[in-house]
């Protein structure tokens, strides 16, 4: 079928999806050399979702994006591409999207997984958008979805204290119109040189990073390359609704954040309940807030992960 080019894109509705059990500090001290004390004062987080061992990463972006289907009022057989960021996928072919788009009955989409770890869905987003500019698709799903505890070193505190589990997607249609809420400008790049300061290796597969590393490339390169990100949105950082940075740990969020020079703008802080979810922390916590009516539709909100690789990605998009 021949599709016609396309001037923008746009987010039409969102979801999200967290298994139910729930393992809160006091919990995880028990088995792990730690305190609640130590984990909030560090990283902030106080609980964490945890999946089941039959609850896998394509059951879980299944369900968000089943939610997201239906916010948005658009039938399986209208997709025609899937995308699912991932890096803690259980297989790898078929792939996750294609076990997706098998679960909620989607008829031959492009199947399409992406890996670069937290800045996923950001990736995703951009990709999806530029299929759509380019006419080679006509409504998408963008999905991100992590068992992170699938691959922690449960006595390693250091790690353990931080994972969590869950998916968030989005689904995404042509703009209607220039006027109409769309998806900015993707910045994306990378520092490969210190790519290893973040792991998933091994096998069994076991999760690791250097945690200063990353903490020290986070406040130092991050700032202006979030600036930059509203500069080719064309939105100033005064302007922004909300601010969804990949939720990594308080001492990096609230810093970031405060670094824009946005201070009427809602920041997510869904870390403290969720714990690091990689590639689905921005989705997730993007879903939240929309779904509490904390951003008003149109409005401008600030997507961009940051992580593994070290990989970033971010844009401009206004809630659905």
């Amino acid at each position: 079928m021949r599709r016609r080019p396309m001037t923008g894109s746009r987010i039409l509705a969102l979801g999200h999806y967290q298994p139910g059990k729930v393992l809160t500090n006091d919990e995880l001290a028990t088995f792990v050399d730690t305190s609640d004390e130590w984990i909030r004062s560090r990283v902030g987080i106080r609980t964490r979702h945890v999946a089941a061992g039959d609850e896998t990463v394509d059951m879980m972006a299944a369900h968000a994006a089943a939610k997201a289907l239906a916010g948005a009022g658009t039938k399986a057989e209208d997709v025609d591409l899937v995308m699912v960021a991932t890096c803690t996928a259980e297989h790898r072919v078929p792939n996750m999207a294609a076990r997706v788009a098998e679960r909620l009955g989607i008829p031959a989409p492009a199947a399409i997984d992406v890996n670069v770890a937290c800045s996923g869905f950001s990736h995703a987003l951009a990709q999806a958008d530029h299929a759509l500019r380019a006419g080679a698709a006509s409504r998408a799903l963008v999905i991100a979805a992590e068992k992170l505890t699938g691959v922690t070193d449960w006595q390693d505190r250091s790690t353990a204290v931080l994972t969590g589990d869950g998916a968030g997607a989005a689904v995404v249609a042509p703009a209607d119109g220039p006027g109409e809420p769309g998806i900015g400008p993707v910045v994306w790049g990378s520092a490969p040189e210190m790519g290893s300061a973040v792991r998933i290796e091994g096998t069994p597969a076991v999760f690791a990073q250097e945690g200063q590393a990353v903490y020290r490339w986070a406040i130092k390169e991050l700032p202006p390359i979030a600036r930059a990100v509203c500069e080719r949105g064309g939105v100033a950082p005064g302007d922004l609704a909300a601010i969804v940075l990949h939720q990594a740990n308080l001492r990096i969020i609230e810093p970031l954040a405060r670094s824009l020079g946005a201070p009427q703008a809602v920041v997510a802080t869904d870390v403290t309940a969720s714990g690091n979810t990689s590639a689905a922390s921005v989705p997730l916590a993007f879903s939240k807030l929309v779904a509490r009516g904390e951003v008003e539709s149109g409005a401008p909100v600030l997507l961009f992960g940051f992580g593994g690789n070290l990989s970033y990605a971010g844009q401009v998009v206004r809630c659905p």
